[in-house]
């Protein structure tokens, strides 16, 4: 399947394509655990916050127009960032009670995941998705050629194919991941 995100944004938000929804929970609900935990949060209350983002999400997307200038990943951050304002305004107006969880959070808040982690989360996702996306043969020359450095010819060898089989399979692969992550890594 080649799709490039940014139509994975419009079949979501316009579209309301259930697949596209799926992938995009897929891709982004681990990704937004782990940036509330990077706050400080429990479990629990990742995913509570996880899912508050989400559902802002989905509202949000059918209005939200791609703009490859700009950073997917900051409007996702301000989303959830929103929806932790709103829980520290909340809990300001709220009287303190005696066995009240203690919500712990860093001293920024609008620092939450290094570069390096996201692209290595997003890298990953992609991967596995991908994966789904193309016959195991196709994945498999791609794999041991891009990722575990096998010469074509093994590949070819170990597979039963060309050589050429073996290079046109690694970049269809890895055409697919570049128009997947292209801007998704902005």
């Amino acid at each position: 399947m080649e799709s490039t995100s940014p139509s994975l944004i419009y079949r979501v938000g316009q579209l309301g394509d259930a697949n596209a929804w799926n992938r995009f929970v897929e891709l982004y609900t681990p990704l937004l655990h782990r940036w509330c935990a990077s706050l400080g949060l429990s479990n629990a209350d990742a995913a509570d916050f996880t899912q508050e983002a989400m559902v802002s999400v989905i509202r949000s997307l059918p209005d939200f127009q791609y703009d490859p200038s700009k950073s997917f990943r900051a409007w996702l951050k301000t989303i959830l960032l929103n929806s932790w304002r709103k829980h520290l305004r909340k809990l300001s107006r709220d009287p303190v009670r005696p066995g009240d969880p203690d919500l712990h959070i860093g001293s920024d808040p609008g620092v939450i995941l290094e570069d390096a982690e996201y692209r290595d989360h997003l890298l990953r996702k992609a991967i596995a998705i991908a994966e789904r996306d193309f016959d195991p043969v196709t994945w498999r020359a791609c794999k041991l050629t891009a990722l575990e450095d096998w010469p074509a010819a093994d590949v070819a060898k170990e597979l039963g194919m060309t050589i050429n089989a073996v290079y046109l399979a690694k970049s269809r692969v890895l055409r697919h991941l570049r128009s997947e992550l292209q801007w998704l890594l902005d």
